[in-house]
């Protein structure tokens, strides 16, 4: 609506532009799914960290869960990411111990260490949230004693639950007597004190006191629980597990590295049937969101035979949102169990961030492959050529030892049977192209459907698609070739406008990898005289 001007001078109106501009957003953010020593503590609403939680460095998930623990493949897994160039995840925990219903315990020692502990307390029930509070009382010398000596010091007692105080204890001594610990604590709701030592009588009691200050019970070691496929899925609703990674909405990649921690069976074999359920699950999540993709791990111990007949037998997965990886890697161990300096793990970890990293220094139109793994010494078995050619067809990506060019994903396919979608990298171009345009076209909501919006709906498109052409994630020699936008009164006729519909086809032509390079050489002859 035009101002209006009632007064003679010169004024200056700011009219907008009619379009915007798009922003590529980050296509490198990845969440694992998985079991870890420890859970943030830090947000009283989810108290056992089962909530995806943003993690942007190695430093800071050692300090919210606990770092590498024997039996957890997740930690290896989000090591190789970082160590590959992933700089940003999510960590989705699953509980896999509880809390084990046996008293805690705790011994409370002397001032003087050489004197040992004074009294072994233990919880009546599980120890969670219990500690006991010591304050000494030492009472000054008024004479009353033998050769002036002081009163006998006595100490107080309380007793906490979840940090607030539930049994109060006063006038305590160490030595026997009517205000013994044992004795005045006999009757306590929440611990038992039992004295481990009596104190010879001609140490001073003062050395006796434990310090003043407050110490938690610690609690039994936890019971480890059975995993089934139900909490790898998780819930929505509960935002646990992988279904809970809708909140997580710039989430580009999913791994679940410890689906063999899950899935392994006490003979040491692997049950296949959670193994495609909780896969199945990971790729239906991926779809619905249609902007991230799975990151799937081989099952470990199978030879090209099994492999094949397990990927086109059994999991028979078609998806152009997942892709496969194949064999598992070595890479050191930091917490040997049995001596073992090196562990097997699942590949994932490493692939995604040789994704990121092809992200950062190429582009997401490249296809991650012929690049070097990171921290990987070696592989699980060694693929020829000759054998690749029997899984590269099905969809299952090799990593493969090359000498002194190293160890390199030699593979960038999906699990898709569409010819669309064979390659990693057409997918995730299209999923960022297309999360791009959705997001930053949110200004034409609601705007009047006209022409004018038409036009500087083209333009913003048009502006973005020319700049990844420029690029190299288009082909073409020229914009022409390389994308169109329309949106005219062909797109909306006045039917789809009475249905408040703003329609635009947009159209891209991908770069696909030189997957296949062949050189034609013949002999040449030269017939001049």
């Amino acid at each position: 609506m035009a101002a209006t001007y009632l007064s003679p001078g010169v004024y200056v109106e700011e009219v907008p532009s009619g379009s915007s501009t798009l922003t590529a957003g980050a296509t490198a953010i990845a969440a694992f799914v998985g079991f870890t020593a420890t859970g943030p503590k830090d947000d009283p609403s989810d108290p056992d960290g089962l909530k995806p939680r943003l993690v942007t460095s190695w430093a800071e998930f050692e300090s919210l869960y606990g770092g590498f623990t024997p039996g957890a493949m997740l930690p290896h897994s989000v090591y190789g990411w970082f160590q590959n160039g992933g700089s940003v995840c999510y960590i989705v925990r699953i509980p896999h111990t509880k809390p084990s219903e046996e008293p805690g315990q705790l011994a409370l020692p002397a001032v003087d260490r050489a004197l040992g502990d004074l009294f072994e307390i233990s919880s009546i029930g599980p120890a969670d949230g219990i500690a006991v509070a010591v304050s000494v009382n030492t009472p000054e010398d008024d004479g009353s004693g033998e050769d002036g000596d002081a009163a006998q010091p006595t100490f107080d007692l309380t007793v906490l639950k979840n940090g607030v105080p539930v049994e109060t204890y006063s006038g305590l001594v160490v030595t026997d007597g009517p205000t013994n610990v044992a004795t005045a604590t006999a009757t306590s709701e929440y611990v038992k004190i039992a004295v481990k030592e009596a104190i010879p009588a001609d140490i001073d009691p003062l050395l006796a006191m434990p310090k003043t200050g407050q110490y938690s019970l610690v609690p039994a070691a936890p019971e480890p629980i059975t995993v089934k496929t139900p909490a790898f899925a998780g819930s929505e609703t509960a935002r646990r597990g992988i279904n809970g990674l809708v909140i997580a909405e710039d989430v580009t990649m999913v791994l679940v590295p410890d689906l063999i921690t899950a899935a392994r069976k006490e003979d040491g074999s692997v049950d296949l049937g959670m193994w495609k359920a909780v896969q199945t699950a990971l790729i239906s999540h991926c779809e619905q969101q249609a902007n991230r993709m799975a990151v799937l791990d081989a099952p470990p111990g199978m030879g090209i035979q099994d492999i094949k007949e397990w990927r086109s037998q059994v999991a028979m997965y078609d998806s152009a949102f997942a892709a496969m990886y194949y064999p598992w890697v070595k890479v050191s161990n930091p917490v040997p169990t049995n001596g073992d300096e090196e562990i097997l793990i699942p590949p994932s970890g490493h692939v995604a961030g040789l994704w990121a990293r092809t992200d950062e220094t190429r582009g997401v139109w490249k296809a991650p492959a012929n690049d070097t793994l990171r921290g990987v010494l070696d592989v699980e078995r060694n693929i020829t050529k000759a054998e690749q050619g029997l899984l590269n067809p099905i969809g299952i990506n090799c990593i493969r030892p090359f000498g002194t060019r190293g160890i390199r994903v030699w593979g960038a396919r999906t699990l898709s049977s569409n010819t669309d979608w064979t390659y990693i990298n057409v997918r995730r171009l299209f999923n960022m192209v297309e999360t791009t345009i959705m997001d930053g076209t949110q200004w034409v909501v609601f705007e009047p459907n006209d022409m004018k919006l038409w036009e500087g709906v083209k333009r913003t498109v048009n502006a973005f698609l020319r700049g990844l052409w420029r690029d190299g994630a288009l082909f073409g020699a020229s914009p022409e070739q390389a994308f169109f936008v329309k949106c005219d009164a062909e797109t909306n006729p006045p039917d789809s406008i009475d249905q408040g519909k703003l329609v635009v086809e947009v159209g891209i032509a991908p770069v696909k990898p030189a997957e296949f390079v062949i050189f034609r050489i013949s002999q040449f002859k030269d017939n001049a005289a």
